[in-house]
């Protein structure tokens, strides 16, 4: 019953960001939140700049919101169904699991789901086991996702990352989570690829590796410029007509596979095949082929308190500041500031395959929903 509520619910809400969009009616929450925690990074990735802009202004870091400041914001912006946690490198904050906490109590999400650069694989064990101490104290049945990045094997992962020894300590953290992923019901590990102009030669090499370790969840991104990464004049994208070949040949596999997949696995792996037909599209033909809900859907917070409808557009077109509104989101969520930028997006000024938001999108189209339960029926061999 409950999750035939959650479904109800959610499917309200989307209904309500149809009228958002068409200006009938104000914004309410969006059920994606993405918080960037912290500016630090260790990783010199070849494709994000974070970790350089960080290793070059350090005190950027003294710019994270603290707990306090946090918990204003959480309790402020109320009930969310997704919860996105980013950075920098989120594990570098030793009070995340404190972060999870006032989370669970004031946004409530159905899902958490948290990316880390797998450097510092001790410490983002004992905290992954703090999270989920805290996650069962709340509500058992609530999911929790670890995704480390894998952008090669071996050397090439730590050629594209930055950092020597980075693919060996990805090797423990992943040991380390399949271990926790065990004992946990509501724990997933799931691995991620950021698909390069560096490493377009080598992706049947990593997902060889990843369904020889048994992880069940596997996803690609294709390299994006983006305000938030810094890097807007790095040329970093695999162009359209490879990056489709290689994706063709990703999706079959996950077509043959899917029915072996966990439920929430074979669930996502169905919107994902969406969401690849999508990218190439928008990628091919450089527009929003579907309405993006940027800014109305999905938010972003970044670690300094700024309010972004996406982590692309982020520092160019910024919704406000939670620092200048006294951490009341509503504030800035309802400004006129936050209400040109979701007019810069509805008159599509901007086109990108940002994966989460594209997600979100899906999700609020009709007919791309329907491929996705489509997809969920044929493949995995249910009725």
């Amino acid at each position: 019953m409950n999750r035939v509520h959650f479904l109800f619910e959610l499917l309200l809400r989307i209904l309500g960001f149809h009228l958002v969009r068409s200006q009938i009616k104000n914004p309410g929450n969006p059920i994606t939140l993405t918080y960037s925690v912290t500016s630090a990074c260790q990783s010199r990735c070849k494709t994000c700049n974070i970790g350089r802009k960080y290793q070059e202004y350090p005190e950027r870091r003294k710019k994270d919101l603290n707990l306090d400041e946090i918990h204003r914001i959480f309790r402020s912006l109320g009930h969310v169904y997704f919860f996105n946690i980013s950075g920098g490198e989120p594990f570098l904050r030793g009070d995340l699991p404190d972060i999870i906490d006032l989370a669970c109590k004031h946004l409530k999400p159905k899902i958490i789901h948290i990316p880390t650069n797998a450097i510092a694989s001790e410490a983002i064990a004992g905290m992954t086991r703090r999270c989920l101490e805290i996650i069962r104290r709340h509500d058992p049945q609530l999911p929790l996702t670890v995704k480390p990045s894998i952008d090669g094997v071996g050397e090439v992962h730590d050629e594209i990352r930055g950092v020597k020894g980075n693919f060996r300590q990805l090797e423990k953290t992943i040991g380390h989570l399949k271990e926790i992923e065990r004992e946990y019901d509501n724990f997933h590990l799931e691995l991620g690829t950021v698909v390069s102009r560096f490493n377009i030669d080598y992706l049947s090499e990593i997902e060889d590796y990843v369904h020889s370790l048994g992880v069940q969840s596997y996803r690609n991104e294709i390299a994006e410029n983006r305000t938030e990464f810094f890097n807007l004049q790095d040329d970093i994208s695999p162009d359209p007509d490879t990056y489709e070949r290689l994706i063709e040949e990703f999706s079959a596999k996950i077509r043959r596979n899917i029915k072996r997949k966990r439920q929430l696995t074979r669930l996502s792996e169905a919107i994902r095949l969406i969401y690849y037909d999508l990218a190439i599209k928008i990628l091919k033909e450089r527009r929003q082929v579907i309405p993006c809900y940027a800014g109305i859907s999905n938010v972003h917070i970044n670690y300094d308190g700024e309010v972004w409808p996406c982590c692309v557009l982020g520092y160019s077109k910024p919704m406000g500041s939670l620092r200048d509104e006294g951490y009341n989101f509503q504030k800035v969520w309802y400004s006129e500031q936050a209400n040109r930028v979701r007019k810069y997006i509805k008159e599509r000024n901007c086109a990108c395959p940002l994966a989460n938001q594209a997600y979100s999108n899906i999700l609020c189209s009709p007919a791309y929903l329907l491929k996705g339960i489509k997809n969920l029926i044929v493949f995995s061999g249910r009725g």
